[in-house]
């Protein structure tokens, strides 16, 4: 057992580097939201409230996630193409291990988005300094793991050239489908039920009503963190599966 923890944490140590030599994806991965956060504000913060920053923060925070589903797919479609995981894989390291060094080394900068982006939030507007706000930070670790597992996914389905076309289904997906940008009442019928089964309105809400505050235990907690944590525990299933199935083709 400690040989499989060793193994899986010399892996994310040298995950985590490949990701620190790229600058683009920091960029993408910190630079943008922040631009966003603070642009979306003072541009239209007075005209809806949907710009608020109580409503853009955490919106924004998950919002980023999805860049890391990017970025972990093309980290790991391109290891997957060299001689890298080839090496490993014919020495006694698992399948599991790979896919979660992926995942350790992603989290802390996750964490490091979540605390940027509340901060400057909460610098912009203090009134989203509070209590909810360290639980919020707390939640977004597991939206986190959720996105990473869809960067898991598209790195062990797609190589480095198809991963940018169908991580931005992801990245599209948590913007039109989350209500970061427009009120959720105002849509109905078959697309409002599409927001509230997938999720990224529930990843979104996750954060968001611990800024807002807890009303109804079950529909504004425990619900849409079931279902953030459902369909984690299923990506990372089929993550695993189809890791080991093409690693052994090779």
């Amino acid at each position: 057992m400690s040989k499989s923890i060793k193994r899986t944490l010399a892996l994310a140590k040298r995950n985590l580097k490949e990701l620190f030599r790229d600058p683009i994806s920091l960029i993408f991965i910190f630079g943008l939201p922040l631009v966003m956060e603070i642009l979306f504000y003072f541009l239209f913060h007075g005209k809806t409230s949907q710009f608020d920053m109580k409503y853009l923060a955490p919106g924004i925070v998950v919002f980023s996630q999805s860049f890391i589903a990017l970025f972990v797919g093309f980290l790991l479609s391109i290891d997957r193409n060299t001689s890298f995981l080839t090496r490993l894989y014919v020495s006694k390291a698992k399948s599991h291990e790979f896919i979660l060094s992926y995942a350790l080394a992603i989290i802390p900068l996750s964490l490091m988005q979540s605390i940027l982006f509340f901060i400057v939030g909460g610098i912009i507007d203090s009134s989203i300094f509070c209590a909810g706000m360290i639980l919020g930070i707390l939640l977004s670790l597991v939206t986190a793991i959720l996105f990473i597992g869809l960067g898991i996914l598209i790195g062990t389905l797609c190589n480095e050239r198809a991963v940018g076309g169908v991580a931005s289904i992801i990245i599209t997906g948590q913007s039109l489908l989350s209500g970061m940008w427009f009120p959720v009442e105002s849509v109905s019928g078959g697309m409002k039920v599409v927001m509230e089964v997938l999720p990224f309105r529930n990843a979104t809400l996750l954060i968001q009503n611990m800024i807002l505050g807890v009303n109804d235990t079950f529909d504004d907690f425990i619900k849409p963190l079931l279902i953030v944590i459902a369909y984690t525990i299923i990506v990372f299933v089929i993550a695993i599966l189809l890791f080991k199935k093409k690693m052994k083709e090779r």
